[in-house]
């Protein structure tokens, strides 16, 4: 499948019967993943959409890449190099232009939908640069303020759309810390929806249609 050089590596599915620019959803994966992971969903996402699944920049051994290291054994428990994910924030909001600029997709119809780590900066690229998104499906994810754009309360985020989702059981991000997504969001007076599902790190099946349900009507 050809995929236009760009700054960070990806593939692409393209939509069927494309008349002109498409909406488009970029997809960022996990910790320790890869740009084929979330892009198994992409055959059953709304068939208008442009998708385009990215890698992270930061391989891991043995295998897999990740947006920004995590030192598991920090004295102080998980801690994330916000540099790094600072830097993923910038080079992410860079190649949406990268891609913007290469395929035939609609520059007002960007969607981000993230999963852990990918769903961490989905939230920091969109409230560190709301020109450049619509949508963001944030999964199994949470705000961390520490790596949005200085000053970022003074956005205009007036046509932003969050939906939200998180497992009850999830053994990796707390769902204390997701619980806290959406206070935050309405103080930012952002549209948004947030979800719980009994499940641990992961997607439930009613996760999916929920969000798939959720792109169709806002896409």
């Amino acid at each position: 499948m050809y995929t236009a050089n760009l700054s960070l590596d990806h593939v692409i599915k393209q939509p069927k019967g494309q008349t002109e620019k498409a909406p488009v959803v970029f997809m960022f994966h996990g910790y320790g993943s890869n740009e084929q992971d979330l892009f198994s969903f992409a055959s059953e996402l709304p068939e208008e959409f442009f998708v385009i699944s990215v890698k992270a920049p930061y391989p891991m051994q043995p295998s897999g890449n990740a947006w920004y290291a995590i030192y598991f054994d920090d004295a102080n428990g998980k801690f994330s190099d916000d540099e790094q994910a600072v830097e993923s924030r910038n080079l992410i909001a860079k190649f949406i232009d990268e891609a913007i600029a290469a395929y035939p997709i609609n520059k007002n119809k960007v969607t981000l939908l993230g999963f852990s780590q990918g769903s961490i900066l989905s939230y920091a690229v969109a409230l560190s640069y709301p020109e450049k998104v619509k949508n963001i499906v944030a999964l199994s994810g949470y705000v961390n303020k520490d790596i949005i754009k200085s000053g970022f309360e003074n956005n205009n985020f007036e046509h932003l759309n969050f939906y939200c989702s998180h497992g009850t059981v999830d053994q990796i991000i707390p769902i204390e810390w997701a619980r806290k997504t959406k206070p935050f969001l309405d103080h930012l007076n952002i549209k948004n929806t947030y979800s719980e599902f009994p499940v641990g790190h992961g997607v439930a099946p009613q996760n999916f249609y929920e969000l798939k349900e959720w792109l169709e009507k806002n896409g």
